[in-house]
């Protein structure tokens, strides 16, 4: 059975920095795109950032310049590095993937807490 499961959420200051970290487990046989998503309070919930297997990326505006996604395709985890965080940035982060394992499909994570306050 094909899993997410995300780690690194937080709180964090005004201008400080976090980074996800999401790891799929399971009979895998590739895993084409990852992504992180966010949906805050009240929102509808809206892509982040996202990864191909080719390591080419996209990022929503709001991110561009502070988030950077990455890969580690070795070890099924995509990250997320995120800096000079806002409180327009607190959301619960979910990763998402298409992963080929018995089928095709797309897998989310739990979702993890992230709260930049001061």
């Amino acid at each position: 059975q094909v899993q997410l499961v995300e780690s690194g959420g937080g709180l964090v200051q005004p201008g400080g920095s976090l980074r996800l970290s999401c790891a799929a487990s399971g009979s895998i046989f590739r895993i084409n795109a990852m992504g992180w998503y966010r949906q805050a309070p009240g929102k509808q919930r809206e892509l982040v950032a996202a990864i191909t297997n080719g390591r080419s990326t996209n990022y929503a505006d709001s991110v561009k310049g502070r988030f950077t996604i990455s890969r580690d395709n070795a070890k099924n985890t995509v990250y997320l590095q995120m800096n000079n965080l806002k409180p327009e940035d607190t959301a619960v982060y979910y990763c998402n993937a298409e992963i080929v394992a018995n089928t095709i499909g797309m897998y989310w994570g739990q979702g993890t807490q992230v709260t930049v306050s001061s």
